[in-house]
């Protein structure tokens, strides 16, 4: 047991590059980590880790440890979670990255049932529009569009990402009519800057016949946050380019509506990311089929298309 304790110490601190972040995956303190690694490396006879004050870098030697071992100490760990799970049901801390307004508003309420058909899980969520690392964070599931798909993890889509144009009826009714995306020239723009680059994407409209148009307004308003935009737009402060998800709640609430309905942003997919295994943890796994099944039941992936009566 001694040795799986350090393999686990060891592995997770090379995903994650330091001891302070895999004693956080693993609920240990940076020193037992550092100890049961010490430990492991006395029994192998080999130098696992270069350390310094600043860095934690494998050795050669680690690093040929660490693709011996790494897959077989994940299967190891499912497997053993999943054995208790036949007798005693999913059980253990699931950890989800959302992001803010959209987890919020939307995955929040299927906490409920879930919690209440899985009483053994309990739900360890963090809330943020930036993309997460998702092996080195330690996270089991994460959901949001953007996310660089690294070696390791799968995405399962859920749901269209289009983005669309909003403003306050005040807004629209305080200039010319804006009928095409040539309108748009001039105009005071609140977009979104990308989490990973802080920059704003130059974002291209397309319609169902193919057509594509350049969206040219004004940069007035930046905003980090999709509910900030739809809050500015809805505020008349201009005219705002968000996920259909962001957007919905506030139309439907009437505080904002579409600008050129015909139009919309192709932004890829809104998915569900978790770890490439083979074997998930049954916990893993019946989360993913509750988001599943409620995106279906409550026909999410109609109701973010840009198409969508709804959002017409």
């Amino acid at each position: 047991m001694d040795t799986l304790n350090g393999i686990a110490c060891f592995v997770r601190s090379a995903e994650a590059g330091s001891f302070a972040a895999a004693a956080r995956v693993l609920g240990l303190t940076p020193a037992a980590v550092g100890k049961n690694i010490a430990r492991l490396e006395t029994e192998l006879g080999v130098r696992l880790f270069q350390r310094t004050t600043r860095r934690l870098s494998l050795t050669e030697a680690g690093e040929a440890f660490r693709q011996d071992v790494q897959g077989s100490l994940d299967q190891l760990n499912h497997a053993m979670a999943n054995a208790r799970a036949r007798t005693t049901g999913p059980a253990g801390e699931l950890r989800a990255a959302l992001p803010n307004a959209f987890g919020r508003e939307y995955i929040v309420p299927m906490l409920e049932t879930f919690l209440t058909s899985f009483p053994s899980i309990r739900a360890d969520w963090r809330f943020d529009n930036r993309p997460v690392d998702l092996i080195a964070d330690g996270f089991d599931v994460a959901i949001g569009g953007g996310f660089d798909l690294r070696p390791g993890v799968v995405a399962r889509a859920l749901a269209p990402a289009h983005r669309i144009l909003v403003a306050s009826q005040g807004f629209l009714d305080g200039g010319p009519a804006i009928a095409t995306p040539a309108d748009l020239a001039g105009r005071s723009g609140i977009l979104i800057r990308s989490p990973q680059t802080g920059r704003v994407r130059d974002w291209v409209l397309s319609n169902r016949y193919g057509a594509e148009a350049a969206i040219e307004l004004d940069r007035r308003v930046l905003f980090d946050d999709p509910d900030a935009a739809c809050h500015a737009a809805a505020l008349g402060m201009g005219i705002a380019l968000v996920a259909v998800q962001s957007a919905l709640p506030w139309i439907e609430r009437g505080r904002v509506k579409r600008v050129l309905p015909d139009w919309w942003v192709e932004g890829g997919n809104l998915s569900l990311y978790y770890p490439a295994q083979t074997l998930l943890p049954q916990k893993t796994r019946v989360f993913i089929d509750h988001i599943v099944e409620s995106f279906r039941a409550q026909d999410l992936a109609g109701r973010f298309n840009a198409l969508h009566p709804a959002v017409l």
